[in-house]
This record gives C-alpha cells, sequence and structure tokens, in this order.
C-alpha cells in the first residue's frame, strides 16, 4: 500500500489549528487568511480519509482520528526541525564527523593540542583518530576512508592531495646509555658510521627513510640496518638493547628508557618535516577548521 505523500504545510496548518482551535487565531499565527487554511485542512483530511476536527457554531474540536494524528505530526515536524539544525551545523563545519591519521611519533608533539583545541572549538564533532604512517595515511586519503593525515617528511608533489607545513624538528642521535658516543653533548653523523642501525622500514615512509639516508650519505657512509621497526618507541626499545643506534626525529625524546641517550647531531640542524595532508578536491568544512586550528600554515586549504 502506497503511503500518501502530505506536505509539510499541510502538517503545521493542522497542528497549528489544533493548538488554537480557532480557524482565525491559526490563520493570524500561520500569516494566512482563512480560506486558504480551511483548504488545506481539507486537503489533509482527504488524505487521511476522515475529519480531524468537527466543526460546530463558534467551534471546533479534535475528532479521534485528529487526536490520533497530532502527536505523529509534531514528532514529524520536530526531526525535520533538528534535521536541518544538524545539517545547517554539519554545513558551516560545526558537527559531523572527521577522520584523522596520525603518525604515532606525532602523538608526543602536536596531537594532544591539536585535540584539545579542537574539542575545545567544535565540541559537537566527533573525532575518529587512526594511528598510521605515512604511506597507509597517503592511501587513506586517496581512498577516502579518512579526510586529514598528520603525517613525516610527505612527497614533494602529489596531483591528488594537497600539503601544509605544521612544524619541523631536528634530527637527534638514539643510542644506548652504555655507548661511548653517549658521553659527548653532541655526536657528529660519521661517528656513527661503524654502528648498526635500528631505523623503519623504508616501505611505511619513504620520505623519512630517504631524509635519514641522505644525513648518512652527507657523513660518507650508508647506514648498516640490522633490525626495522614499524613504530619509533619500539626503535628506542631496541636501541636500549644494545642493539643498535638510530637517528630519529627530536621529538622521541618524550619516549624515556632509562637505557636510551638522545644527542643532539653535528653538522648543522638538518629538520625533519611534520605537514598536514588532504585531497584537493574536498570541500568537507570540518577539514577547514582543521587547518584553521592548526594554524597559519595550513589556513589555506579546501
Amino acid at each position: 500500500m502506497d503511503r500518501p505523500e502530505i506536505p509539510l504545510a499541510q502538517l503545521y496548518a493542522f497542528v497549528v489549528l489544533a493548538e488554537e482551535l480557532h480557524f482565525g487565531h491559526a490563520a493570524a499565527r500561520l500569516g494566512i487568511a482563512q480560506p486558504p487554511l480551511s483548504q488545506q485542512i481539507r486537503r489533509l483530511e482527504d488524505k487521511v480519509g476522515h475529519a480531524l476536527f468537527s466543526r460546530g457554531p463558534g467551534r471546533i474540536a479534535l475528532t479521534p482520528a485528529g487526536r490520533e494524528l497530532l502527536p505523529a505530526a509534531r514528532h514529524a515536524l520536530t526531526g525535520l526541525a533538528d534535521g536541518l539544525a544538524a545539517a545547517r551545523e554539519a554545513g558551516s563545519g560545526r558537527s559531523g564527523s572527521l577522520r584523522i591519521g596520525f603518525a604515532a611519533s606525532l602523538a608526543l608533539t602536536v596531537l594532544p593540542g591539536l585535540l584539545r583545541t579542537f574539542r575545545t572549538r567544535f565540541p559537537a564533532v566527533r573525532l575518529d583518530i587512526q594511528e598510521m604512517t605515512t604511506t597507509p595515511q597517503l592511501a587513506a586519503l586517496r581512498e577516502r576512508t579518512i579526510d586529514v593525515g598528520l603525517l613525516r617528511e610527505p612527497p614533494a608533489d602529489d596531483p591528488e592531495l594537497d600539503f601544509a607545513t605544521v612544524l619541523t624538528e631536528p634530527f637527534v642521535a638514539v643510542l644506548p646509555s652504555a655507548h661511548p658516543l653517549a658521553r659527548q653533548r653532541t655526536v657528529r653523523v660519521d661517528q656513527l658510521a661503524d654502528s648498526p642501525f635500528v631505523l623503519l622500514p623504508r616501505a611505511v615512509g619513504p620520505p623519512l627513510y630517504d631524509r635519514i639516508a641522505d644525513l648518512c650519505a652527507t657523513a660518507g657512509f650508508a647506514p648498516r640496518v640490522v633490525q626495522h621497526a614499524v613504530e619509533w618507541q619500539t626503535v628506542c626499545a631496541l636501541v636500549e638493547t644494545g642493539l643498535g643506534v638510530s637517528l630519529a626525529p627530536e621529538s622521541v625524546r618524550r619516549i624515556r628508557l632509562k637505557g636510551v641517550a638522545y644527542r643532539g647531531i653535528q653538522p648543522g640542524a638538518p629538520r625533519t618535516r611534520v605537514a598536514v595532508a588532504w585531497r584537493g578536491d574536498d570541500r568537507n568544512p570540518l577539514v577547514s577548521r582543521l587547518l584553521e586550528v592548526l594554524g597559519p600554515g595550513a589556513e589555506n586549504g579546501p
């Protein structure tokens, strides 16, 4: 059985008349004349198949059919009003959901402050936070399973994605506490040439891996990698066992391990770049809101 299509104007007119129980008062409240109001009610009664109001001299009252319809009509109108309000909130970037991918090491730097500020400004937005390394983030952005990525060393160019720098930070040497170089305040990269290395696999973040390899190449050697680990916390834990040394972003200093020493490196202060990434064609207003929170470097987003 087909459901009758009832215009919202008819439902609204019915609810107002049911509340006023007076055609003149209801018409004034609706801002229309009495004849159009009577027509709206007649059309609604035709669709219901029963009278909704009993009409007598100088008074009207709801019929049993009218009394039955009234709560459903109010519920429908309230649901529509709530839906419209929610749509306006989502369209303006004040509600909805936002999916964010992030590199694990950023939980030590930019992520906590970003989430606190964003939640304060936009408390109605649901955040879905997913930890993933750079390569999976880029794939997830292209596949539209996340909306924004926070990653290290983004690719130089990507036709589908846009990037903005969030921060840069220097590299440090990660050493077992018992390593002879741990007694120095700073370490020259070439002093690591004879040490085995523990590094993230290149597949999870080729640009960052290549940056570390370039630091070593500039110092005159290629790192002898004896072990890979996907997360920096694991890299540091393996360094603590004496398995090798590493070069890592300075934020890993916040990984407090008793048997690990972090030392600045020479020459100069080579830095790694942290960036926010998003789809160039994404017009989700929540992406723009997140870029605003991240600051001037990221504000020129969608």
